[in-house]
């Protein structure tokens, strides 16, 4: 997101000639090295081969660019919509707002669910990373941190710890206990350095280990206990936007977006970028995993959100209409993976019907841009922040929608 984005210049000596001059943040073997752009240019030049220049090396790869788009629309045999003609369409969906969380001083950025269905952490422009009861509307705890636009936050999988960051370019973690009282600051833990800002963060599958991205193009996994940094990710030419980690039995597989208007999917053991999706025209706000793992959404400034297959290794669906000019700036599935939740620029949230590419349902009540939105672990209900400085959650309003519920209670009836 354009608004949310912010250029760090380093200035001081070279790693390679010493001269002071404008540094290029980049890693080499996961090792961080600032060279100035001729020492950059003299470095990607060496090892070419006879006759080979960087300006034949990019024609030749443009070429086989070319040639795999073509390979892939060989197999673009069918439409999305065509082979959900006969699925049977959804009914009204009448969504209600069940609580209402006020505290921020500004603009609420981003925020998450715990896996106890009912806590919630989210983290604002106002420096502030508070844990809500979203039941009660409580807050059960809140840290101020050394800077404005804490852009990133989320929950351990345990549920007894937060990790947040953002204009300080640092991921730190935050033990919770059940003392409401306790000074959380004074357990923080400074897990990963960035060289620019954090604009993403997610547990793996444990508390022990934390993925983070990144202004600096690069998106990171980080051991929490001892800070080390396990594998770097580097693929995106500009701004990494977002991540999310795919579903735990789909493999150790995760998604991003960036400034550079593409989506990568990397393997977390390897550090290789194994997919790469690049049909939108602007920034990438979000992106995050079908329920199955098979695919994902994306939302960006361009106004569309958009579904890619990663089995046919393209994009499937586009879900926008003329009347939507302003950006989508997150997005969620529902439990079922039936429904696309996508919050605008424009104050709404649109639902979409991800089979037929339709829209079923907007949502309105905030008075800004939704910039988060996240659906419950369980599916009874959502939860979106706005730069309107408040968190909503949501439920249908007939008690709890079919495909919003997927089974089980609801607490906010």
């Amino acid at each position: 997101m354009c608004d949310q984005t912010f250029l760090a210049i380093t200035f001081g000596p070279c790693d390679s000639c010493s001269e002071n001059r404008p540094l290029m943040n980049l890693y080499i073997k996961t090792e961080p090295i600032n060279y100035c752009s001729l020492c950059m240019e003299i470095m990607a030049c060496q090892g070419l081969a006879s006759g080979e220049t960087l300006k034949s090396l990019k024609a030749e790869s443009e070429t086989l660019r070319k040639k795999l788009e073509e390979e892939r629309k060989k197999l673009h045999d069918v439409e999305l919509e065509k082979v959900a003609e006969k699925a049977e369409a959804l009914g009204e969906l009448n969504m209600k707002t069940r609580r209402t969380l006020k505290g921020h001083g500004n603009k609420v950025l981003c925020m998450d669910w715990c896996k106890d269905k009912r806590r919630i952490v989210s983290s604002s422009q106002d420096g502030k990373v508070i844990v809500w009861d979203a039941f009660t509307t409580n807050k059960e705890h809140a840290v101020t941190m050394p800077t404005t636009w804490v852009m990133a936050c989320a929950y351990a999988p345990s549920g007894c710890a937060i990790a947040c960051g953002g204009l300080d370019n640092k991921c730190s973690v935050y033990p919770l206990s059940l003392d409401k009282d306790e000074n959380l600051a004074a357990k923080k833990k400074s897990v990963a350095m960035h060289t620019n800002y954090l604009s993403g963060c997610t547990f793996t599958n444990s508390d022990m280990q934390i993925l983070t991205s990144s202004g600096d193009g690069t998106s990171a996994l980080w051991d929490v206990e001892s800070g080390q940094l396990l594998q770097s990710f580097h693929g995106h030419s500009a701004d990494v936007l977002t991540l999310d980690l795919a579903p735990s039995e789909t493999g150790n597989t995760f998604v991003s977006g960036g400034s550079d208007k593409k989506a990568n999917v990397w393997d977390l053991r390897s550090g290789q970028n194994v997919q790469s999706f690049d049909t939108h025209d602007s920034d990438i706000n979000c992106v995050k995993y079908y329920p199955s793992g098979d695919a994902f959404a994306s939302a960006s400034d361009d106004s569309t959100c958009r579904l890619f297959d990663l089995r046919a290794d393209r994009e499937v669906s586009i879900y926008s209409k003329d009347s939507i000019m302003f950006g989508a700036a997150s997005v969620d599935f529902s439990l079922s993976g039936r429904l696309l939740f996508a919050g605008y620029n424009d104050y709404t949230i649109n639902v979409w019907d991800v089979l037929k590419g339709t829209r079923v349902a907007i949502l309105f009540g905030h008075e800004n841009r939704v910039s988060s939105l996240r659906v419950s672990p369980d599916g009874t209900a959502f939860c979106s922040g706005s730069w309107d400085n408040t968190l909503r959650v949501r439920q249908e309003g007939r008690g709890v929608g079919r495909e919003l519920k997927q089974g089980g209670t609801t607490l906010y009836g």
